[in-house]
């Protein structure tokens, strides 16, 4: 395997912020960018000062240890995770990353979360000398169904995405969602697809075992239930902790977290709306709107498990502050009363919810993606006055893997990642321009040149005599420019009618690095790449990780 490493910018869609936090090391000591992140204090997230970082210890280290070891065993842990869940206990750190409960793992970029944190936390006890562990914490308090019902694999022509029929009658919090017939009608459909589209390799076996009971006695799992034990068990090796935090136990530890969020509404409410305007007036945007009455929680529904925003509101009669979900409106006081009695009912928000992590774990840095790090531009406000520092945030691995088969035709057409990063039809275009004969190439270049030239000294004289022939002579070149990218365009089909097979490697190309138009990371299953490589290409990409690149890397399988 080969390893390259490119900017990030090949990337469609990468914020101006993710861009400016990479290179924030090489950037100026007063620079925006360096107080918004915990990395910055420490030069950057690639300069290492994180891993020299004073943590406050945890509260009660025996009582998470036994929580996680609790959670861990019904996931049917290795006993390397085990052992860091003993070492949580004797006072390690955690580099934490996560994501959602995805069916099937998800997209590829779980994977790489993942082999970022181990590396990072292997990297992390070798340089300080202080134990950390890898801790993956699942995100199993969204509730948006449709988004985690998905995962997408492909044939030789297209990318099949399978779905188990997720159906709930509130929107209730996803990893609670038990696997059963009536929730998840096409489950097992979904994975008779996807054992077969993964040549019956032990991953499909894996996903098998966790998503569906060893009987027809034993209960269906739950989407959390599912996604944690195929998680433990493709890292199992590596001993990753794997953290469902929507339970009893996790938020009364971090209950200290969500009471902040509830006391000081109004304060946090306004720091963030003046972080907003930070980030506008230095040309950058807020990932999260903060609305007027917007709030920092969720409220879980008692009577239908459905979990709906809190809003901020006031009482008419006493300007006093109040809270609505849904149709119902609560007091301050009653959503202390819950938090005291059934903290699990509140959670936190895309903002608060590293705050509310951070709270109950150790966490000596978090991996995250681009639009998880923007975030943290703004959750930083939240860090400083809720638990007074900041946590570093690193940069995942981003990287796209090329198989041997496809790494071939790229080589043979001369295809390098950044050209794969568009349609099948554009990168065939390309492909048939550069097939075409040399002498044809020159007069089509000579003619084209010739005529941008003469059109613009044309357009010129004309806006001289008078400007509306002016804009009369810029109408027509531009259909004249049409009309020699349309002969263009001709002369490369011609080449690819006469080659049939460039059209194919762009297909299959563009199908395996840009399926339907999005950064193969996001889009195929990691499931579809361990079937092919098995458990020896999470060594592999725990390894890339360490490489450390400030972009994006392309692995050569």
């Amino acid at each position: 395997m080969s390893v390259e490493c490119y900017p990030i910018t090949i990337l469609p869609h990468v914020s101006q912020l993710y861009r400016d936090y990479l290179v924030m090391g090489d950037s100026a000591a007063d620079a925006p960018v360096r107080q918004w992140y915990g990395s910055g204090e420490n030069g950057g997230p690639f300069a290492g000062g994180w891993m020299r970082t004073q943590l406050p210890p945890v509260a009660s280290a025996d009582r998470l240890a036994d929580e996680l070891l609790r959670q861990n065993q019904a996931f049917n842990a290795s006993p390397e995770t085990l052992a860091n869940i003993e070492l949580i206990r004797k006072g390690a750190r955690a580099v934490i990353t996560g994501q959602q409960v995805v069916l099937f793992g998800g997209p590829l970029l779980t994977l790489l979360k993942a082999a970022t944190a181990i590396s990072r936390a292997r990297e992390a006890t070798r340089i300080s000398g202080v134990a950390h562990v890898p801790v993956f914490w699942m995100a199993t308090e969204d509730h948006d169904l449709a988004e985690v019902d998905q995962a997408a694999l492909l044939t030789k022509t297209t990318v099949e995405t399978l779905r188990a029929g997720l159906r709930v009658a509130h929107a209730v919090e996803v990893g609670g969602v038990e696997l059963t017939t009536e929730a998840a009608p096409d489950l097992e459909h979904a994975i008779e697809q996807a054992t077969e589209l993964l040549g019956y390799a032990p991953v499909a076996d894996w996903i098998r075992e966790a998503y569906l009971p060893g009987d027809a006695s034993s209960p269906r799992p739950t989407l959390a239930l599912a996604f944690g034990r195929l998680m433990a068990r493709i890292f199992a090796r590596q001993g990753l902790i794997v953290v469902d935090a929507a339970g009893r136990e996790f938020h009364s530890m971090g209950a200290s977290t969500l009471r902040h969020a509830v006391e000081n509404a109004d304060v946090l409410h306004q720091a963030l709306l003046a972080r907003t305007e930070q980030l506008t007036s230095h040309g950058y945007h807020a990932q999260v709107l903060v609305a007027e009455s917007s709030s920092l929680l969720f409220l879980v529904d008692e009577a239908t498990g459905e979990r709906v925003a809190l809003r901020r509101t006031s009482d008419p009669a006493t300007n006093e502050l109040q809270w609505r979900a849904g149709s119902r409106i609560y007091t301050t006081a009653a959503l202390l009363e819950i938090l005291d009695r059934t903290p699990e009912r509140l959670s936190p928000n895309a903002l608060l919810r590293p705050v509310f992590q951070d709270t109950v774990l150790p966490t000596a840095a978090y991996v995250g993606g681009p639009a998880e790090i923007a975030y943290f531009a703004q959750s930083a406000v939240l860090y400083r006055q809720i638990l007074g520092r900041l946590t570093p945030v690193l940069p995942r691995l981003s990287a796209t893997l090329i198989e041997p088969a496809i790494a071939t035709v790229m080589e043979k057409d001369e295809v390098q990642l950044p050209d794969a990063m568009t349609t099948a039809e554009e990168l065939a275009q390309r492909l048939g321009a550069r097939a075409m004969p040399i002498p044809l190439k020159r007069k089509l270049a000579a003619v084209g040149n010739a005529l941008e030239t003469e059109l613009d000294a044309l357009t010129e004289y004309l806006r001289g005599i008078d400007s509306s022939l002016g804009t009369t002579a810029e109408t027509s070149s531009s259909k004249m420019r049409y009309q020699m990218d349309r002969l263009r365009r001709m002369a490369a089909t011609y080449e690819l009618q006469k080659d049939a097979s460039l059209g194919k490697h762009a297909a299959a190309i563009t199908l395996n690095l840009f399926p339907n138009g999005h950064p193969q990371e996001r889009v195929l299953a990691g499931a579809w790449f361990m079937a092919r490589y098995g458990e020896e290409l999470i060594d592999r990409i725990v390894q890339v990780a360490a490489n450390q690149c400030p972009g994006h890397v392309v692995v050569r399988l």
